[in-house]
Protein backbone atom coordinates (compact mmCIF):
# COMPACT_ATOMS: atom_id res chain seq x y z
CA UNK A 1 0.00 0.00 0.00
CA UNK A 2 3.07 2.61 1.01
CA UNK A 3 4.68 1.83 -2.60
CA UNK A 4 1.17 2.43 -4.24
CA UNK A 5 0.54 6.14 -2.04
CA UNK A 6 4.45 6.86 -2.99
CA UNK A 7 3.85 6.00 -6.52
CA UNK A 8 0.41 8.25 -6.90
CA UNK A 9 2.56 10.90 -5.17
CA UNK A 10 5.04 10.50 -7.44
CA UNK A 11 3.15 10.73 -10.70
CA UNK A 12 0.84 14.01 -9.08
CA UNK A 13 4.01 15.73 -8.68
CA UNK A 14 5.63 14.94 -12.37
CA UNK A 15 2.11 15.73 -13.49
CA UNK A 16 2.10 19.46 -11.92
CA UNK A 17 5.77 19.78 -12.69
CA UNK A 18 4.96 19.26 -16.27
CA UNK A 19 1.57 21.61 -16.45
CA UNK A 20 3.91 24.42 -14.69
CA UNK A 21 6.39 23.84 -17.53
CA UNK A 22 3.49 23.98 -20.27
CA UNK A 23 2.27 27.25 -18.37
CA UNK A 24 5.40 28.81 -18.44
CA UNK A 25 6.12 27.61 -22.06
CA UNK A 26 2.88 29.09 -23.47
CA UNK A 27 3.81 29.84 -26.92
CA UNK A 28 2.10 33.65 -26.71
CA UNK A 29 4.04 34.59 -23.88
CA UNK A 30 7.19 32.98 -25.34
CA UNK A 31 6.05 35.05 -28.72
CA UNK A 32 5.52 38.39 -26.55
CA UNK A 33 8.25 38.33 -25.02
CA UNK A 34 10.20 37.89 -28.18
CA UNK A 35 8.55 40.57 -30.00
CA UNK A 36 8.60 42.83 -26.96
CA UNK A 37 12.74 42.24 -26.89
CA UNK A 38 12.81 43.27 -30.30
CA UNK A 39 11.40 46.43 -30.63
CA UNK A 40 12.29 47.07 -26.87
CA UNK A 41 14.96 50.13 -27.49
CA UNK A 42 17.11 48.37 -24.66
CA UNK A 43 16.54 44.98 -26.47
CA UNK A 44 14.87 43.52 -23.38
CA UNK A 45 11.27 43.50 -22.20
CA UNK A 46 11.34 44.80 -18.76
CA UNK A 47 11.94 48.57 -20.98
CA UNK A 48 8.31 48.21 -20.38
CA UNK A 49 7.94 48.17 -16.80
CA UNK A 50 6.57 51.35 -15.15
CA UNK A 51 8.29 52.52 -11.62
CA UNK A 52 6.44 50.93 -8.10
CA UNK A 53 4.52 54.29 -6.98
CA UNK A 54 6.76 54.04 -4.16
CA UNK A 55 9.74 54.40 -5.56
CA UNK A 56 10.11 57.75 -6.26
CA UNK A 57 13.87 57.27 -7.52
CA UNK A 58 12.91 55.41 -10.31
CA UNK A 59 10.55 57.98 -11.64
CA UNK A 60 11.34 60.43 -13.99
CA UNK A 61 11.43 63.95 -12.54
CA UNK A 62 12.22 67.67 -12.98
CA UNK A 63 16.00 68.04 -11.18
CA UNK A 64 14.21 71.53 -9.90
CA UNK A 65 11.61 69.67 -8.08
CA UNK A 66 13.20 66.64 -6.82
CA UNK A 67 9.95 64.35 -5.39
CA UNK A 68 9.44 63.62 -2.29
CA UNK A 69 6.18 61.86 -0.69
CA UNK A 70 5.50 65.12 1.53
CA UNK A 71 5.09 67.36 -1.89
CA UNK A 72 3.35 64.87 -3.80
CA UNK A 73 0.63 64.96 -1.09
CA UNK A 74 0.26 68.63 -1.21
CA UNK A 75 -0.08 68.02 -4.89
CA UNK A 76 -2.84 65.84 -4.98
CA UNK A 77 -4.82 68.51 -2.20
CA UNK A 78 -3.84 70.89 -4.87
CA UNK A 79 -5.05 69.50 -7.86
CA UNK A 80 -8.45 69.09 -6.58
CA UNK A 81 -8.62 72.24 -4.51
CA UNK A 82 -11.31 74.03 -5.55
CA UNK A 83 -10.63 76.78 -2.76
CA UNK A 84 -7.91 78.11 -5.06
CA UNK A 85 -10.19 78.93 -7.81
CA UNK A 86 -10.67 82.62 -7.00
CA UNK A 87 -10.15 85.05 -10.31
CA UNK A 88 -13.22 83.57 -12.47
CA UNK A 89 -14.80 85.84 -14.93
CA UNK A 90 -17.86 86.49 -12.78
CA UNK A 91 -17.57 86.89 -8.80
CA UNK A 92 -20.17 83.91 -7.76
CA UNK A 93 -18.24 81.44 -10.09
CA UNK A 94 -15.14 81.48 -6.98
CA UNK A 95 -14.18 78.58 -5.63
CA UNK A 96 -16.45 76.73 -8.30
CA UNK A 97 -13.63 74.97 -10.47
CA UNK A 98 -10.19 72.95 -9.71
CA UNK A 99 -7.38 71.30 -12.08
CA UNK A 100 -9.20 68.08 -11.96
CA UNK A 101 -12.38 69.73 -13.33
CA UNK A 102 -11.21 69.09 -16.77
CA UNK A 103 -8.75 65.92 -15.59
CA UNK A 104 -11.15 63.42 -13.78
CA UNK A 105 -9.18 60.40 -12.84
CA UNK A 106 -12.51 57.72 -13.87
CA UNK A 107 -12.06 59.24 -16.99
CA UNK A 108 -8.19 58.89 -17.52
CA UNK A 109 -7.50 62.41 -15.87
CA UNK A 110 -9.30 63.90 -19.09
CA UNK A 111 -12.54 65.27 -19.38
CA UNK A 112 -16.00 63.45 -19.31
CA UNK A 113 -17.25 65.32 -22.62
CA UNK A 114 -15.62 66.33 -25.81
CA UNK A 115 -14.03 69.62 -24.00
CA UNK A 116 -12.81 70.39 -20.62
CA UNK A 117 -14.68 73.67 -18.80
CA UNK A 118 -13.38 74.85 -15.83
CA UNK A 119 -14.80 78.59 -14.77
CA UNK A 120 -17.90 79.43 -17.04
CA UNK A 121 -18.95 75.79 -16.39
CA UNK A 122 -21.42 74.21 -14.57
CA UNK A 123 -22.85 70.57 -13.74
CA UNK A 124 -21.02 67.02 -13.51
CA UNK A 125 -22.72 63.54 -14.05
CA UNK A 126 -21.52 60.23 -13.37
CA UNK A 127 -17.74 61.70 -14.78
CA UNK A 128 -17.84 64.67 -16.08
CA UNK A 129 -20.04 64.03 -19.37
CA UNK A 130 -22.69 66.47 -17.96
CA UNK A 131 -20.79 69.71 -17.48
CA UNK A 132 -21.58 72.65 -19.52
CA UNK A 133 -21.38 76.19 -20.03
CA UNK A 134 -23.33 78.44 -17.61
CA UNK A 135 -26.05 80.40 -19.15
CA UNK A 136 -24.49 83.85 -17.97
CA UNK A 137 -20.78 82.94 -19.79
CA UNK A 138 -20.38 84.41 -23.28
CA UNK A 139 -18.28 81.53 -25.54
CA UNK A 140 -15.26 83.90 -25.10
CA UNK A 141 -15.33 83.96 -21.59
CA UNK A 142 -15.11 80.30 -20.43
CA UNK A 143 -12.05 78.64 -19.86
CA UNK A 144 -12.26 76.33 -22.46
CA UNK A 145 -8.99 74.66 -24.30
CA UNK A 146 -8.74 74.94 -28.16
CA UNK A 147 -8.09 71.19 -28.17
CA UNK A 148 -8.68 68.04 -25.61
CA UNK A 149 -6.63 67.86 -23.00
CA UNK A 150 -4.40 65.21 -22.82
CA UNK A 151 -4.46 62.55 -19.98
CA UNK A 152 -2.15 63.12 -17.00
CA UNK A 153 -1.45 59.49 -16.59
CA UNK A 154 2.18 58.74 -16.30
CA UNK A 155 2.68 62.54 -17.46
CA UNK A 156 5.77 62.04 -15.98
CA UNK A 157 7.41 60.56 -18.64
CA UNK A 158 6.81 63.87 -21.21
CA UNK A 159 9.41 66.17 -20.78
CA UNK A 160 7.98 68.97 -23.03
CA UNK A 161 4.25 69.37 -22.44
CA UNK A 162 1.12 70.69 -23.88
CA UNK A 163 -0.19 69.09 -28.15
CA UNK A 164 2.41 70.94 -29.01
CA UNK A 165 5.07 70.91 -26.98
CA UNK A 166 5.57 74.28 -26.10
CA UNK A 167 6.27 74.01 -22.38
CA UNK A 168 9.90 73.13 -20.97
CA UNK A 169 12.90 74.81 -22.73
CA UNK A 170 15.03 72.22 -22.89
CA UNK A 171 14.99 68.82 -24.90
CA UNK A 172 12.69 68.87 -27.84
CA UNK A 173 12.47 72.88 -27.59
CA UNK A 174 16.35 73.29 -26.93
CA UNK A 175 17.14 76.29 -29.56
CA UNK A 176 13.77 77.37 -29.80
CA UNK A 177 14.25 80.82 -27.08
CA UNK A 178 13.46 83.02 -29.66
CA UNK A 179 9.75 82.16 -29.72
CA UNK A 180 9.14 82.44 -26.50
CA UNK A 181 8.22 85.72 -26.16
CA UNK A 182 5.85 85.84 -28.81
CA UNK A 183 3.40 83.58 -26.95
CA UNK A 184 1.79 85.22 -24.00
CA UNK A 185 2.58 83.12 -20.63
CA UNK A 186 5.44 80.95 -22.35
CA UNK A 187 7.96 83.00 -21.03
CA UNK A 188 7.65 80.41 -18.30
CA UNK A 189 10.26 78.50 -19.96
CA UNK A 190 12.77 80.84 -19.04
CA UNK A 191 12.63 79.64 -15.05
CA UNK A 192 14.65 76.55 -16.66
CA UNK A 193 11.73 73.77 -15.09
CA UNK A 194 10.73 70.85 -17.13
CA UNK A 195 7.64 71.00 -19.36
CA UNK A 196 5.46 70.15 -16.77
CA UNK A 197 6.54 72.16 -14.19
CA UNK A 198 6.42 75.42 -16.03
CA UNK A 199 2.75 74.34 -17.80
CA UNK A 200 1.37 74.56 -14.92
CA UNK A 201 3.03 77.69 -13.47
CA UNK A 202 1.34 79.21 -16.29
CA UNK A 203 -1.88 77.33 -16.05
CA UNK A 204 -2.69 78.56 -12.59
CA UNK A 205 -2.82 82.19 -14.16
CA UNK A 206 -4.49 80.66 -16.89
CA UNK A 207 -7.04 79.16 -15.29
CA UNK A 208 -7.84 81.72 -13.20
CA UNK A 209 -5.94 80.60 -9.90
CA UNK A 210 -5.06 82.49 -7.24
CA UNK A 211 -1.96 81.29 -4.36
CA UNK A 212 -0.58 83.83 -1.78
CA UNK A 213 0.24 83.49 1.56
CA UNK A 214 -3.18 84.61 2.35
CA UNK A 215 -5.03 82.30 0.49
CA UNK A 216 -2.73 79.75 1.94
CA UNK A 217 -3.52 81.02 5.34
CA UNK A 218 -7.38 80.85 4.76
CA UNK A 219 -7.17 77.49 3.44
CA UNK A 220 -4.66 76.07 6.29
CA UNK A 221 -2.08 75.04 4.11
CA UNK A 222 0.83 77.17 5.37
CA UNK A 223 2.33 74.43 7.78
CA UNK A 224 2.51 71.62 5.25
CA UNK A 225 4.23 74.33 2.30
CA UNK A 226 6.84 75.32 5.20
CA UNK A 227 7.61 71.23 5.34
CA UNK A 228 7.34 70.75 1.99
CA UNK A 229 9.51 73.72 0.97
CA UNK A 230 11.64 74.79 4.17
CA UNK A 231 14.73 75.61 2.04
CA UNK A 232 12.73 78.00 -0.21
CA UNK A 233 12.76 81.97 0.96
CA UNK A 234 10.05 82.54 3.25
CA UNK A 235 8.76 85.42 1.01
CA UNK A 236 8.69 82.89 -2.26
CA UNK A 237 7.53 80.02 -0.43
CA UNK A 238 3.40 80.65 -0.77
CA UNK A 239 3.79 81.40 -4.90
CA UNK A 240 2.27 79.85 -7.94
CA UNK A 241 5.76 78.43 -8.15
CA UNK A 242 6.18 76.49 -5.38
CA UNK A 243 1.97 75.50 -5.68
CA UNK A 244 3.37 74.62 -9.33
CA UNK A 245 6.13 71.93 -7.85
CA UNK A 246 3.96 69.91 -5.64
CA UNK A 247 1.17 69.64 -8.03
CA UNK A 248 3.90 68.59 -10.51
CA UNK A 249 5.32 66.46 -8.04
CA UNK A 250 1.32 64.96 -7.65
CA UNK A 251 0.63 64.74 -11.40
CA UNK A 252 4.37 62.55 -11.90
CA UNK A 253 3.19 60.24 -9.45
CA UNK A 254 0.04 58.97 -11.46
CA UNK A 255 2.12 55.53 -12.64
CA UNK A 256 -0.66 53.17 -14.35
CA UNK A 257 1.27 49.80 -12.67
CA UNK A 258 -1.19 48.05 -11.83
CA UNK A 259 -2.50 47.49 -15.26
CA UNK A 260 -2.92 44.20 -16.57
CA UNK A 261 0.28 44.93 -18.76
CA UNK A 262 2.04 45.63 -16.28
CA UNK A 263 1.42 42.67 -13.62
CA UNK A 264 2.14 40.45 -17.09
CA UNK A 265 5.45 42.26 -17.29
CA UNK A 266 6.26 41.47 -14.23
CA UNK A 267 5.91 37.95 -14.34
CA UNK A 268 1.59 37.16 -13.37
CA UNK A 269 0.70 35.15 -17.58
CA UNK A 270 -2.28 34.93 -16.07
CA UNK A 271 -2.95 38.83 -16.13
CA UNK A 272 -3.78 38.91 -19.44
CA UNK A 273 -6.00 36.40 -21.49
CA UNK A 274 -5.06 34.90 -24.92
CA UNK A 275 -6.91 37.45 -26.63
CA UNK A 276 -5.08 40.32 -24.91
CA UNK A 277 -1.64 38.61 -25.31
CA UNK A 278 -2.07 38.26 -29.36
CA UNK A 279 -3.39 42.39 -29.22
CA UNK A 280 0.03 43.07 -28.03
CA UNK A 281 1.78 41.20 -30.22
CA UNK A 282 -0.31 43.03 -32.97
CA UNK A 283 1.09 46.75 -30.87
CA UNK A 284 4.45 45.39 -31.06
CA UNK A 285 4.59 43.73 -34.17
CA UNK A 286 2.63 43.88 -37.57
CA UNK A 287 0.38 46.85 -36.65
CA UNK A 288 3.61 49.24 -36.00
CA UNK A 289 2.03 50.69 -33.14
CA UNK A 290 5.58 50.63 -31.08
CA UNK A 291 7.58 52.96 -33.53
CA UNK A 292 5.00 55.39 -32.17
CA UNK A 293 4.90 54.40 -28.91
CA UNK A 294 7.76 52.68 -27.62
CA UNK A 295 8.51 54.73 -23.86
CA UNK A 296 7.46 52.53 -20.48
CA UNK A 297 4.30 55.09 -20.84
CA UNK A 298 3.90 54.19 -24.54
CA UNK A 299 4.29 57.42 -25.95
CA UNK A 300 7.08 59.04 -27.88
CA UNK A 301 8.61 62.60 -26.62
CA UNK A 302 10.74 63.81 -29.09
CA UNK A 303 8.38 63.41 -31.97
CA UNK A 304 4.83 65.08 -33.33
CA UNK A 305 3.11 63.93 -36.16
CA UNK A 306 0.19 65.01 -38.23
CA UNK A 307 -2.08 61.94 -38.44
CA UNK A 308 -4.69 64.23 -40.72
CA UNK A 309 -7.60 63.55 -37.92
CA UNK A 310 -10.77 66.29 -37.64
CA UNK A 311 -10.52 69.43 -35.16
CA UNK A 312 -12.02 70.15 -31.70
CA UNK A 313 -14.43 72.58 -33.55
CA UNK A 314 -15.68 70.12 -36.08
CA UNK A 315 -17.46 68.08 -33.30
CA UNK A 316 -19.99 71.00 -33.03
CA UNK A 317 -19.98 70.36 -29.01
CA UNK A 318 -16.76 72.80 -28.34
CA UNK A 319 -16.84 75.95 -27.22
CA UNK A 320 -14.57 79.12 -28.28
CA UNK A 321 -12.74 77.37 -30.99
CA UNK A 322 -13.05 77.46 -34.81
CA UNK A 323 -11.67 76.85 -38.22
CA UNK A 324 -9.24 80.07 -37.37
CA UNK A 325 -8.40 78.86 -34.27
CA UNK A 326 -4.18 78.70 -34.03
CA UNK A 327 -4.00 75.88 -31.92
CA UNK A 328 -5.40 73.47 -34.35
CA UNK A 329 -1.58 73.84 -36.10
CA UNK A 330 -0.25 72.19 -33.22
CA UNK A 331 3.44 72.07 -32.82
CA UNK A 332 3.20 74.21 -36.02
CA UNK A 333 1.16 77.07 -33.82
CA UNK A 334 4.59 77.25 -31.91
CA UNK A 335 7.62 77.11 -34.25
CA UNK A 336 5.83 78.59 -36.96
CA UNK A 337 7.31 76.43 -39.60
CA UNK A 338 5.86 74.55 -42.50
CA UNK A 339 6.97 71.28 -42.28
CA UNK A 340 5.50 71.30 -38.17
CA UNK A 341 2.00 72.11 -39.11
CA UNK A 342 -1.10 70.35 -38.02
CA UNK A 343 1.52 68.34 -35.80
CA UNK A 344 0.71 66.54 -32.76
CA UNK A 345 2.53 65.56 -29.61
CA UNK A 346 2.22 61.15 -29.37
CA UNK A 347 0.16 60.84 -26.44
CA UNK A 348 0.93 58.09 -23.52
CA UNK A 349 -1.97 55.34 -23.99
CA UNK A 350 -2.27 53.97 -20.66
CA UNK A 351 -6.17 54.54 -18.94
CA UNK A 352 -7.05 56.30 -22.32
CA UNK A 353 -9.79 54.27 -23.19
CA UNK A 354 -11.63 54.90 -20.10
CA UNK A 355 -12.17 58.00 -21.94
CA UNK A 356 -15.05 58.77 -24.69
CA UNK A 357 -13.41 60.75 -27.38
CA UNK A 358 -10.03 60.24 -28.97
CA UNK A 359 -7.71 62.68 -30.53
CA UNK A 360 -6.41 66.11 -30.03
CA UNK A 361 -9.99 67.22 -31.36
CA UNK A 362 -12.41 64.61 -30.02
CA UNK A 363 -13.20 63.18 -33.74
CA UNK A 364 -13.40 59.55 -32.35
CA UNK A 365 -15.26 58.20 -30.02
CA UNK A 366 -14.60 54.48 -28.96
CA UNK A 367 -11.14 52.84 -29.22
CA UNK A 368 -12.37 51.21 -31.92
CA UNK A 369 -12.99 53.61 -34.29
CA UNK A 370 -8.95 54.80 -33.14
CA UNK A 371 -7.98 51.57 -34.81
CA UNK A 372 -9.96 51.17 -37.51
CA UNK A 373 -8.31 54.91 -38.79
CA UNK A 374 -5.08 53.82 -38.07
CA UNK A 375 -5.96 50.95 -40.22
CA UNK A 376 -7.85 52.44 -43.34
CA UNK A 377 -4.83 54.92 -43.05
CA UNK A 378 -6.65 57.51 -44.60
CA UNK A 379 -6.52 61.23 -43.82
CA UNK A 380 -9.75 62.59 -42.97
CA UNK A 381 -9.16 66.39 -42.54
CA UNK A 382 -8.83 67.68 -46.03
CA UNK A 383 -7.13 70.96 -44.78
CA UNK A 384 -3.50 69.07 -43.62
CA UNK A 385 -1.26 68.84 -46.63
CA UNK A 386 -0.45 65.31 -47.60
CA UNK A 387 3.21 66.37 -47.33
CA UNK A 388 2.99 66.46 -43.59
CA UNK A 389 0.99 63.65 -43.18
CA UNK A 390 3.19 60.63 -40.85
CA UNK A 391 4.45 57.96 -43.20
CA UNK A 392 3.18 56.15 -40.35
CA UNK A 393 -0.34 56.75 -41.24
CA UNK A 394 -1.14 53.73 -43.75
CA UNK A 395 -3.49 51.00 -44.59
CA UNK A 396 -2.11 47.81 -42.12
CA UNK A 397 -4.46 45.39 -43.41
CA UNK A 398 -5.37 43.69 -39.97
CA UNK A 399 -8.10 41.26 -40.25
CA UNK A 400 -11.37 41.54 -38.59
CA UNK A 401 -9.88 39.43 -35.66
CA UNK A 402 -6.97 41.29 -35.07
CA UNK A 403 -9.01 44.56 -35.00
CA UNK A 404 -11.33 43.20 -32.47
CA UNK A 405 -7.67 41.27 -30.39
CA UNK A 406 -5.59 44.84 -30.72
CA UNK A 407 -8.38 47.05 -29.59
CA UNK A 408 -9.20 44.65 -26.30
CA UNK A 409 -5.67 45.01 -25.27
CA UNK A 410 -5.79 48.92 -25.72
CA UNK A 411 -9.60 48.81 -23.64
CA UNK A 412 -8.17 45.95 -20.87
CA UNK A 413 -4.65 45.53 -21.06
CA UNK A 414 -3.61 49.04 -20.60
CA UNK A 415 -6.07 49.99 -17.83
CA UNK A 416 -5.58 50.45 -14.33
CA UNK A 417 -8.63 50.19 -12.59
CA UNK A 418 -7.55 50.91 -9.25
CA UNK A 419 -6.72 55.14 -10.31
CA UNK A 420 -9.02 56.00 -7.82
CA UNK A 421 -6.06 55.65 -5.54
CA UNK A 422 -5.08 58.98 -6.25
CA UNK A 423 -7.53 60.81 -5.73
CA UNK A 424 -7.57 62.60 -1.78
CA UNK A 425 -10.44 61.97 0.31
CA UNK A 426 -10.89 65.55 1.07
CA UNK A 427 -9.03 68.93 0.26
CA UNK A 428 -8.27 71.10 3.27
CA UNK A 429 -10.87 73.93 2.10
CA UNK A 430 -13.85 71.49 2.70
CA UNK A 431 -15.23 72.43 -0.43
CA UNK A 432 -16.39 69.82 -3.24
CA UNK A 433 -14.40 68.77 -5.87
CA UNK A 434 -13.36 68.11 -8.68
CA UNK A 435 -16.23 70.69 -9.06
CA UNK A 436 -18.33 73.41 -6.33
CA UNK A 437 -20.81 74.64 -7.87
CA UNK A 438 -24.24 74.28 -6.92
CA UNK A 439 -25.22 71.43 -10.03
CA UNK A 440 -22.44 69.76 -9.27
CA UNK A 441 -22.47 69.47 -5.56
CA UNK A 442 -25.91 67.86 -6.39
CA UNK A 443 -24.29 64.96 -9.07
CA UNK A 444 -21.29 64.43 -6.45
CA UNK A 445 -23.43 64.11 -3.43
CA UNK A 446 -21.79 66.05 -1.39
CA UNK A 447 -24.32 68.69 -0.32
Amino acid sequence: MNKILLLTLLCAVILLHACTNDRLSDPLDEKLRKVLNQTSPTGDYTHYILPESADLAAIPQDPLNELSQGKIELGKMLFFETGIALDPAYEFSREFYSCASCHIPSKGFMPGRVQGIADGGIGFGDAGEMRDRTILYQENELDVQGARPLSLVNVAYTTNTSWNGMFGGNDANAGTEALWDAIPGLEVNELGYSGLESQNIEGLHLHRMVVNPEVIDSLGYREIYDNCFPYTEENERYSDITTSLAISAYLRSLIANEAPFQKWLKGDELAMNDAEKRGAQLFFGKAGCFRCHNTAALNKDDDFYALGVKDLYETGEAFATGPDDQRNFGRGFFTKRDEDMFKFKVPQLYNVAESTHFFHGSSKRTMREVVEYFNEGVPENSRVPAENIAPQLHPLNLTEQEVDDLTLFLEKSLVDENIERYVPESVLSGNCFPNNDPASRVAIGCE
